[in-house]
């Protein structure tokens, strides 16, 4: 999937994973009380600092804090523009 931002600097465009629908001895969990999801696929990448090259690159899964990032609406869908410091890890 393809977006038309181009994140500036050491920032980047996440789309966050759906949170959970049930737990995981099948009780459905509300919409009030979904936990906000931590993990993500990387949409967009910035260029980086200066002497700082970026580490993800887009496709990639990650890990981020529970508050990171800022929340954004990009053609009907919601995205979280952070900036790479806030990203905790790369998963597999």
């Amino acid at each position: 999937m393809s977006v038309n931002v181009k994140p500036i600097g050491d920032r980047v465009l996440v789309e966050a994973a759906a949170a959970e629908e049930k737990t995981s001895g099948g009780i459905i969990i509300p919409d009030t009380a979904k936990e906000k999801p931590q993990r993500g696929k990387v949409i967009a990448v910035g260029n980086g600092k200066k002497d700082e090259p970026m580490t993800v690159k887009v496709g990639d899964l990650v890990l981020y804090g529970k508050y990171s990032g800022t929340e954004i609406s990009i053609e009907g869908k919601d995205y979280l523009m952070m900036r790479e410091s806030d990203i905790l890890a790369i998963v597999g």
